[in-house]
């Protein structure tokens, strides 16, 4: 009796701890592996060296190394797990794999309440005849059905697999596989019902026209995911998400679509003193403004007022107002004025009206009249600057925009290309109006905006912008020339620090995602620009290549997209780099 006590005590002291201490995994080896590479095996079975082992570790390997398997099409393939235990404290894992062949798909047997339809799924289910019987194979196929479905107003078709039956091929040695299927189109559908959701101050049917479906019509996959792009570019709310469908209890087709407003109108401005550099000079202010107003009264009408005073002699002012679907027809009307006071050479103030026709949601056309005036500014000393003059242009232009969002998107092509003629009559200043003075000429403009982007990586985004003006004519002036540099065409320069007759630049950003519409970015811009020469006012011809490049942040704020870049032109050194800030409003 003493004896069994001791050799108790023994057991529970000693050997008992012991055989608790669980057995480390000292390493793990396949062994059979020929069409699957063993760093694959080791991923699929996902664990690691000096990891412990425990209660049903070959049932959990067995399982995953399986299911590897067949996502690769070998569904006939056997598997043994060995574990050898080197000593007490470790142990090593080996797994034998048979794979055998790959499963082909030999038969597709499937039954369909619509024999109209049975002709086409015995088509598309064709083509996966002695296919690898994979996920990725069975998903193309069956998405080519319900697609077809969802697009011709049955919005909950299914499809089913009832079972597969598998079997060898003596003769090959091959592995085979026959699928039955069922295929369910379900109750045919129409929108029959647009309800909107979340809209606390759009009107609902400034909703529902942007939407390109209407009541009564047949379901069609392929427009309701255009809906979300669409309301997008309405830039009156927040990232729209994708429209729910379902039958009411009066079993009528309802097309819901969930929005949220976002602020539309934004006021933001800044304003400095430049105190006088000497005793007989005063000081003045500068300082800029930007009231824009978007979606007035809920109606998708629009307003904007932009004042900026760049320096003592140079002043922009530019008012503009939008009324969309005129008469509830796919037309807008814009009006806008706008003066400029261009350093001490010239006042040009510009009235504009332009009708658009919406033939698309993504095309449109328009076109364009404006009136502009320019008067030379009184100097002490008399020197020739520009001609006081009145020009008179129409124009029309064709739109195609494609992206998905306006302020930050991740696909699609946006291009504008406009074409103006301009009649000018020259009315002074009497003094500098000689015999060889064309007091009557004619305009040309030709102006081309494209923009492309796509989505390389998750969240990670490349855009490039091309963008190129030509002015052609005779008796042009300095008041007709357009502007290169700065925050909206080249970076790494001043504001409109060049002018020209002709001038191009592209935009190359690489873009990483922070949220929906902030992102930070690098960039590289490039710009020329050409000025002919004019003998009679003894200017040369000047032309220059130029390129700027840098990083910058996009931030969505509470009054627009708030950007800011650092850039570099050409030659500069770090020191010199230029500061670009700007907030990005879209009329």
């Amino acid at each position: 009796m003493t004896r069994r006590i001791i050799r108790i005590i023994f057991y529970t002291i000693f050997l008992l701890p012991a055989a608790g201490i669980a057995q480390k995994i000292s390493s793990v080896e396949i062994d059979g592996a020929k069409t699957i590479s063993t760093n694959k095996y080791l991923n699929w079975i996902k664990i690691s060296t000096d990891s412990k082992l425990f209660q049903g570790i070959e049932d959990s390997i067995s399982c995953r190394v399986t299911e590897g398997l067949r996502n690769e099409g070998f569904y006939n393939s056997e598997i043994k797990i060995n574990i050898e235990s080197a000593d007490t404290s470790s142990a090593k894992i080996i797994v034998s794999v048979r794979e055998n062949s790959q499963t082909k798909i030999s038969k597709i047997n499937f039954s369909c309440s619509s024999k109209t339809d049975s002709v086409f799924i015995h088509q598309t289910f064709s083509q996966l005849q002695n296919q690898i019987l994979v996920q990725a194979n069975l998903n193309y196929t069956f998405s080519e059905i319900l697609d077809r479905y969802e697009n011709s107003g049955f919005p909950f078709a299914k499809i089913k697999i009832e079972s597969i039956f598998f079997y060898n091929d003596s003769s090959s040695g091959e592995h085979f596989a026959d699928l039955f299927l069922s295929v369910n189109p379900g109750e045919k559908s129409s929108i029959e019902v647009i309800e909107v959701a979340g809209n606390t101050k759009t009107k609902d049917y400034v909703i529902t026209r942007a939407l390109g479906v209407s009541k009564g019509e047949e379901y069609n996959q392929e427009l309701i995911d255009l809906i979300p792009d669409r309301l997008n570019r309405l830039k009156f709310f927040e990232n729209v998400e994708q429209p729910e469908f379902y039958f009411n209890p009066k079993n009528e087709g309802v097309l819901k679509i969930n929005i949220k407003e976002k602020q539309t109108n934004n006021f933001d401005g800044i304003f400095g003193y430049v105190p006088a550099s000497s005793s007989n000079a005063k000081g003045y202010f500068t300082g800029y403004i930007n009231i824009n107003l978007k979606n007035l009264f809920g109606t998708g009408r629009a307003a904007a007022i932009q004042w900026q005073q760049k320096d003592r002699s140079s002043q922009e002012f530019e008012l503009s107002y939008l009324e969309p679907w005129i008469f509830n027809y796919p037309f807008n009307i814009e009006l806008s004025l706008f003066q400029r006071k261009q350093d001490s050479t010239y006042i040009q103030r510009t009235y504009e009206g332009q009708l658009e026709f919406l033939a698309t949601q993504e095309i449109s056309a328009s076109a364009l009249v404006n009136w502009q005036s320019t008067i030379p500014s009184e100097r002490i000393n008399k020197v020739f600057t520009v001609f006081n003059s009145n020009a008179f242009t129409s124009g029309v232009n064709l739109k195609i925009d494609t992206r998905d969002d306006v302020y930050s998107p991740k696909r699609g092509l946006y291009l504008l290309n406009t074409y103006e003629y301009t009649q000018k009559d020259i009315t002074g200043p009497a003094e500098y109006i000689t015999a060889d003075t064309e007091t009557k000429t004619t305009f040309q403009r030709l102006e081309l905006d494209f923009a492309i982007y796509h989505e390389i990586f998750k969240d990670q985004v490349a855009a490039l912008g091309i963008h190129a003006r030509e002015l052609k004519g005779s008796e042009v002036e300095i008041s007709d020339l357009y502007y290169l540099g700065g925050t909206k065409t080249l970076r790494g320069y001043r504001e409109n620090q060049f002018q020209g007759n002709r001038i191009l630049w592209s935009n190359l950003e690489y873009r990483y995602l922070l949220s929906q519409r902030s992102f930070t970015f690098v960039f590289f811009d490039t710009g020329y620009f050409l000025r002919n020469g004019d003998e009679a006012n003894s200017i040369s011809e000047i032309s220059e290549f130029k390129y700027g490049y840098g990083f910058g942040l996009n931030i969505e704020t509470s009054l627009g997209i708030l950007g800011v870049s650092f850039a570099l032109g050409k030659g500069d050194s770090f020191s010199e780099g230029k500061i670009h800030f700007g907030i990005m409003n879209e009329f």
